[in-house]
């Protein structure tokens, strides 16, 4: 029997089981980035962005389509993370706006609101490139818009744009060289056939596991209190939460239920013992959880054991309020600083280890996003320090190439101030454009001066591989040191310091006039300035300027000037 329609009701379940099968795929999707990096990859930054919407459909009271498109849309768009995110984020806006006035949903809207995804999103890509997520969402628009004259049944039309999805991604590495290289197809757009599919399994009625959009409990619903109270650990008398179902293989008396309550009360407290026909739900707070599974096994097998030590999570209780504490302080501070009189202008930058917010700090800087390659801002995280910048015109330094579109969509909902995004790539392309701020200067002028300086700015970084891959002719292998520029991975190597000096060889001609290396957390400070050194002796007719970045991930970030 043929579906003709989508009910609100059953879109916010296919939407739903979309966002928890990239949710739980995203690892797989990380693994088929090119680039071997250790950072905030496609399939986290998907999930990331669709699980804010989805955060906001859990949330809705009363449903209808047009609420449901607004979750969605909004969610998506403030919690949009990297490049992919955000591309996603733009499918899901046109997808939604195409579909917010109806009541039901059948073929033909799905069809003009697959067109709609597709548009919205290439206009949101300055440089649109084909072999990405782009190819995959056109090829499926496009298939729509044919079916669509042909078909009514949405069991006939669903399938066949799935069926087509998965054809243009196979193609994508013929689209792309370097996922042909790599031997991948391209990680976004495997992203978002994850989706699909996760949503035509709910269309399907397919049981969906929708564990990870669950919120937070208060704690265990066996227990029925909290695991760990304001008391302090040394005043925890029994320390392990011991949790677990016995399958019983004969019956389970009255008798035995009360003997075992008995032996568990004299090895702990906070007892639970319930029994239901062939099964048994136990909790007890103990020092020896042994003793209780050694007991529970004379009445059948066990199931769904869970062992908590609760001194432990009362530590990582107190480091959790300390940096509450910290962030409530903080965000005070902040406070105090919007409620100083607006001054023409500010900045908001991003920023990847402690060294290098203190270098941005004392350039200058307003407020600083952390996160960075590792883990890459949202659209969410860019409101919130324009929220903070008590500035009529606010300059976004990204310094990351997949921050730039999250920080152009954050400028896009802005109303009360000017926001210009000086599109950096790297940290020290951020830390030349802020150098070059001309406080006499107006926003165009500031924005043109540094749009100019960072082009003279060649970037390197310094960090290990991931993953086996190749890439430009280069066999790269897990644990190999690599040294990337601004072009792409120009070093291969598998020592720190040599693979800096390969990378640099590249980057210094005779027109460098300076060289400025940034060391990370992993890196000692002798170990710094003894390559320091090596450098100025190397490179005696450039200056070399050394400082501590903090930076994971990164031994060392350059730039050449």
């Amino acid at each position: 029997m043929a579906t003709n329609s989508i009910s609100v009701d059953m879109l916010a379940r296919m939407f739903l089981a979309g966002a928890q099968n990239i949710e739980a795929k995203k690892e797989y999707i990380n693994e088929l980035n090119v680039f071997p990096v250790p950072d905030g990859d496609t399939g986290t930054n998907m999930s990331l962005t669709i699980m804010a919407a989805a955060k906001e459909v859990t949330a809705l009271a009363d449903m209808d389509m047009k609420s449901l498109a607004k979750a969605i849309s909004s969610g998506s768009l403030r919690g949009a993370r990297g490049n992919s995110g955000v591309i996603l984020s733009q499918l899901l806006r046109g997808f939604t706006k195409a579909l917010r006035d109806e009541q039901e949903i059948n073929v033909q809207n799905l069809a003009a609101a697959c067109e709609r995804a597709k548009d919205t999103a290439y206009k949101a890509v300055m440089k649109p490139k084909e072999g990405t997520i782009l190819t995959v969402a056109r090829g499926i628009a496009e298939k729509a818009s044919e079916l669509a004259e042909t078909t009514d049944d949405l069991e006939v039309f669903i399938p066949a744009l799935l069926e087509e999805g998965d054809a243009v991604l196979a193609k994508t590495p013929d689209m792309l060289p370097v996922l042909k290289e790599a031997g991948v197809v391209d990680s976004g757009g495997q992203g978002l056939m994850e989706v699909l599919k996760g949503a035509y399994d709910a269309f399907l009625g397919k049981e969906i596991d929708y564990s990870s959009l669950a919120s937070e409990s208060a704690g265990s619903a066996l227990a029925g209190q909290q695991k760990v109270s304001a008391e302090s650990a040394a005043d925890i008398k029994f320390g392990y939460c011991t949790e677990f179902i016995i399958m019983t293989e004969k019956e389970f008396t009255e008798t035995d239920e009360h003997e075992f309550k008995a032996y568990l009360e004299s090895i702990g407290d906070s007892i639970v013992c319930v029994a239901d026909e062939d099964v048994v739900k136990v909790h007890v707070h103990t020092n020896d959880p042994g003793l209780a599974i050694q007991k529970a096994l004379t009445y059948g097998q066990l199931s769904r054991m869970k062992i908590d030590n609760m001194r432990e999570e009362h530590q990582e209780k107190l480091i959790r309020d300390a940096e509450k504490l910290a962030k409530q302080q903080k965000e005070a501070e902040e406070k105090a600083a919007a409620a100083q009189p607006r001054k023409p202008m500010g900045f908001i930058t991003v920023s990847i280890g402690e060294g290098l917010n203190e270098i941005f700090r004392e350039l200058g800087a307003d407020y600083i996003i952390e996160g960075g390659q590792t883990m890459n801002p949202s659209t969410e995280d860019m409101l919130n320090a324009v929220d903070h910048v008590n500035a009529d015109t606010i300059f976004i330094l990204p310094n990351n190439k997949n921050i730039v579109l999250a920080a152009n969509q954050a400028k896009a909902l802005v109303k009360d101030k000017e926001i210009i995004v000086i599109p950096t790539k790297t940290v020290p392309q951020g830390i030349t454009a802020i150098i070059s701020f001309m406080p006499e200067a107006d926003g165009k002028a500031n924005e043109e001066a540094m749009l100019e300086a960072i082009e003279q700015v060649k970037s390197g970084q310094v960090t290990y591989a991931v993953r086996d891959t190749k890439i430009d002719d280069k066999e790269i292998h897990e644990g190999d040191i690599m040294g990337i520029g601004d072009a792409g991975i120009i070093a291969v190597g598998t020592q720190i310091e040599e693979t800096a000096r390969q990378m640099l060889d590249q980057l210094v001609d005779e027109d460098s006039e300076l060289i400025s290396l940034y060391y990370g957390e992993e890196v000692k400070e002798e170990e710094a300035q003894r390559f320091v050194a090596e450098i100025e002796e190397k490179y005696p007719d450039v200056d070399v300027d050394a400082h501590y970045g903090g930076q994971p991930i990164y031994y060392y970030v350059l730039a050449v000037e």
